[in-house]
């Protein structure tokens, strides 16, 4: 039977510390939940009493009923004073926590130059807390801040730490890579004399930062060490460069190395996890982030998605279901044949290799790309055109003119109108509109058009826009490429356009969104209407 490990989530503290994250107490819950569900043994919830959103999220997450441990966190008690006396410990037990982080000095340098204290009176700040916690019926991790720079500095006094913590009844030792500068073999090394040293009860626990980009290797030699506990962050947020990515600290230890981790079914919720911790923390995630990045099993050279097609096992490392995420191919000018017909495959294209058409199609892409496109993000607008190549596409509309007005005068805010006149089977229609600046104000005069026709679209929104300048050198004259994600109740979709006027950009992509949806209407309805004769014909 495979070693267990224990995964200690500190997302919702040491997370949060990243550029560009805050979460509110509502968000924290949210996660919080997630977490759970994905099968995290430990949620770090945050500081007791330090801030609003840490109260309420404490006195909230009981209510939840989470099978993880929520964990307050919290650090020893003031020089000089003693334990029963401090604030800080007092608000760890009356937070309602099962278990306390207590973070205290491993390093030297630091009690002397942080602290501004003796290496004894550390080493009883250190026992006093960790023991008036245990009183209080609290598991207790202790973080040895800088571990691993204190033990190249001073073994004996970092060893003397964790042995003085372990005497006091810490449950777990956490060793700290605090500044993230020690290089895997040290922490193997490291990590092995400390098991060593250790007698009791206490058991090791990992906690590593990004600055070398070796956290989570630096975690994995831990484990093989000895470590027992792994702590870090959803998609590695925290502070500099960022801690231990436990999305990569996961699937390594469970699916490479053989450790217990998660149960199966949920390792499977990993990249469904991933992508809500981001959304909530409104963060871009990498597309390449590995497991679970939109881009960790997506295939672009023709010679590549050939070999896929026959075994996935030439191009990609695991099965992407087990971590919950899917094969992509990607079509591009360095599209082959393979890529046309294994993306109209996914799409229910039925698409004949024989045919002329595929390759008039693939000709056609790398000509567009050429030209500046981009369908490795706009896979609607290049569903439609496989549709449109294989005679699939029914015009729902025809575009015929549109025009816009914006309109500022001294003092008062810009004023943008669009004019847009469509022919929809065989009747024009000329529609006005107003918007916030003119792409939503073309948005806005398009849907006014086809909404009587399709009341389907009173469901969708544009949920992103982008812009991207193809060749500075022309500076204002430059062609750009407009990226619109469109979402409704069930779904998101992206559709791409491009010219040298950025309205005529947004237009085309504006366009090719609003068919993307009426196609899948189509295809719903077709599908609605499949069912109701079934019924009718069992009814009968």
């Amino acid at each position: 039977m495979s070693k267990a490990l224990t995964i200690f989530d500190t997302t919702l503290r040491d997370g949060t510390q990243g550029e560009g994250i805050s979460l509110s107490a509502e968000d924290k819950l949210k996660i919080a939940k997630k977490l759970d569900q994905l099968g995290v043994h430990y949620i770090e919830g945050g500081i007791p009493g330090s801030n609003s959103k840490d109260i309420e999220f404490f006195d909230r997450v009981k209510e939840l009923h989470l099978n993880a441990k929520i964990t307050a966190f919290g650090s020893t008690r003031r020089k000089n004073s003693l334990a029963e006396h401090d604030a800080n410990l007092q608000r760890l037990i009356d937070s309602g926590a099962q278990a306390a982080s207590l973070v205290g000095k491993s390093w030297d340098f630091h009690v002397h130059t942080a602290l501004q204290t003796t290496l004894e009176e550390n080493l009883a700040m250190i026992y006093d807390s960790i023991a008036y916690l245990k009183q209080h019926g609290l598991e207790v991790m202790f973080d040895a801040e800088h571990f691993f720079d204190g033990y190249k500095n001073n073994p004996e006094y970092a060893l003397a730490v964790m042995r003085k913590a372990e005497e006091a009844g810490a449950d777990w030792l956490v060793m700290c890579d605090t500044n993230g500068g020690t290089m895997p073999h040290e922490v193997s090394d490291i990590v092995t004399v400390l098991g060593g040293q250790i007698a009791g009860t206490a058991r090791l626990g990992i906690h590593t930062h990004n600055d070398c980009e070796l956290a989570v290797a630096n975690s994995l030699s831990a484990v093989r060490a000895g470590a027992e506990m792994i702590q870090g962050t959803m998609n590695g947020y925290g502070e500099r460069c960022g801690n231990a990515n436990l999305c990569s600290i996961i699937p390594n230890l469970q699916l490479k190395l053989g450790y217990h981790v998660l149960e199966e079914k949920q390792i499977e919720q990993l990249t469904n996890t991933a992508r809500y911790v981001s959304e909530i923390a409104n963060v871009h995630m990498p597309v390449n982030q590995p497991y679970v990045g939109t881009a960790a099993f997506a295939h672009k050279g023709g010679i590549h998605v050939s070999a896929i097609l026959r075994d996935s096992r030439t191009y990609e490392h695991i099965v992407p279901e087990t971590v919950g995420n899917h094969q992509r191919v990607l079509v591009s000018e360095l599209a082959g044949q393979s890529n046309i017909l294994s993306k109209a495959q996914k799409m229910g294209i039925e698409f004949d290799p024989e045919k002329e058409s595929t390759k008039e199609v693939i000709s056609r892409i790398k000509d567009l790309e050429h030209q500046g496109y981009q369908f490795e993000g706009a896979d609607a607008s290049l569903e439609l055109m496989l549709r449109e190549a294989n005679g699939e596409l029914k015009k729902l509309f025809t575009f015929e003119s549109f025009k816009m007005l914006v309109e500022k005068s001294a003092g008062k805010p810009v004023v943008s109108e669009a004019f847009v006149k469509l022919n929809i089977d065989g009747n024009s229609m000329y529609t006005a509109a107003e918007g916030n600046g003119p792409v939503n104000a073309l948005d806005n005069a398009l849907r006014k058009a086809l909404i009587s026709y399709y009341p389907g679209l009173k469901d969708i929104h544009l949920s992103d826009y982008k812009v991207r300048v193809l060749d500075d050198k022309e500076a204002t004259a430059s062609k750009v490429r407009v990226l619109i994600e469109s979402s409704n109740m069930e779904n998101s979709w992206s559709t791409v356009g491009v010219s040298g006027n950025v309205i005529e950009a947004s237009w085309e992509a504006l366009v090719d969104s609003f068919q993307y949806a009426l196609l899948g209407q189509d295809k719903r309805e077709d599908y609605e209407e499949i069912q109701s004769v079934e019924r009718g014909l069992v009814n009968h």
